[in-house]
């Protein structure tokens, strides 16, 4: 999840809140890696349920809007169009590039997901390589539910 996560940082994985409201756009979630494997994967959902999620050219786009996303700095290779069903939704990593995500997997169902990342607990301290503490929230890592205003 470079640039945003790095590698040996402990994240704090929030299980409850999923149970009381749906998943959001943006939002960094932990769910069972798909398939036999016995792994979890941190992605960030980029589409939600009954959506229909287009990558073409680099550029992604949610129901025919673009959808600019302001934590990413990589194209998004590969070319997808998905609609979405009841309790599914599509993620990508954030380094887009070197990303097990759902273009190669396709969407994940709700009832992978285990929980919704919100703070790096470790490393405290800061350094050229982490940035130590931090919030995830939708004002450092989100993206927004609407398109207003949200175009390239």
């Amino acid at each position: 999840m470079l640039p945003n996560f790095h590698d040996g940082e402990l994240l704090l994985t929030e299980k409850i809140s999923y149970h009381l409201y749906s998943p959001k756009r943006g939002d960094v979630i932990v769910f069972a890696a798909p398939g036999t494997r016995k792994v979890d994967y941190i992605k960030r959902i980029i589409a939600l349920p009954h959506e229909t999620i287009k990558i073409e050219k680099g550029i992604i786009y949610i129901n025919d809007e673009l959808l600019k996303e302001p934590y990413e700095i990589q194209s998004t290779e590969g070319n997808v169009t998905l609609v979405l069903s009841d309790n599914q939704y599509f993620v990508l990593g954030d380094n887009r590039a070197a990303s097990s995500d759902s273009r190669s997997f396709g969407a994940i169902d709700k009832k992978s997901i285990k929980g919704r990342t919100f703070l790096v607990y470790w490393p405290i301290l800061r350094s050229s390589k982490t940035t130590g503490v931090r919030l995830i929230s939708g004002v450092n890592y989100g993206i927004p539910d609407t398109f207003q205003d949200n175009v390239r």
